[in-house]
């Protein structure tokens, strides 16, 4: 089978009528992983949701084939549900099963805290809630944002492994990120250099 990709050429942004970036391109073939960098304000967080489609580019192509999975870098649960059944309503839209639910708090050290409520997990374990769901989408494509911040270093071990095993099954990350997070030999992107 041919390796897909995702290709982005010429792609511009504007937001607030202020033009944030142009003439970003790259290509991304399955299994690969692409580092954003940049100055708070060069377009990083943008750059995500043009790539998610939650935003329209101002100018360039978006060739994308894979369906996304997005961790902003708000967090969002509901706070009145536990964290299972918060992690279960995603598993039925993602026609995922309940053993994928479970492999997933077990991955990010959750499955203690699964009867919580949203509302009581600390902003590290929300994070790490948030990075089970993705991993949990069967999406190939993550798109992360800022994904260790919050994270111990445990944790941050746990998130480095399971981009590794993501990558090694075919799956592509693109992520936003002031620090290091164990990807192997990313492409890299700086924003507003």
């Amino acid at each position: 089978m041919a390796a897909q990709f995702l290709r982005v050429d010429n792609l511009a942004c504007e937001r607030g009528g202020r033009r944030v970036f142009e003439h970003v391109g790259f290509a991304l073939e399955t299994g690969g992983a692409l580092q954003v960098e940049g100055a708070n304000g060069a377009g990083k967080s943008s750059l995500l949701r043009l790539l998610a489609g939650l935003l329209d580019p101002s100018g360039g192509t978006i060739d994308n084939p894979f369906a996304v999975a997005w961790v902003g870098h708000e967090v969002t649960l509901k706070p009145g549900m536990t964290l299972i059944a918060e992690l279960r309503h995603w598993a039925r839209l993602d026609r995922r099963s309940a053993a994928d639910v479970d492999a997933a708090l077990a991955r990010f050290d959750l499955t203690a805290l699964r009867e919580l409520p949203c509302s009581v997990l600390s902003s590290g374990q929300r994070r790490r809630a948030a990075l089970a769901r993705a991993s949990l989408s069967g999406a190939p494509l993550w798109l992360l944002d800022e994904p260790s911040v919050g994270l111990d270093t445990a944790s941050r071990a746990r998130l480095a492994t399971t981009l590794a095993e993501h990558r090694a099954g075919g799956g592509l990350v693109v992520a936003v990120t002031h620090e290091p997070l164990g990807l192997d030999a990313p492409q890299r992107l700086r924003l507003g250099a």
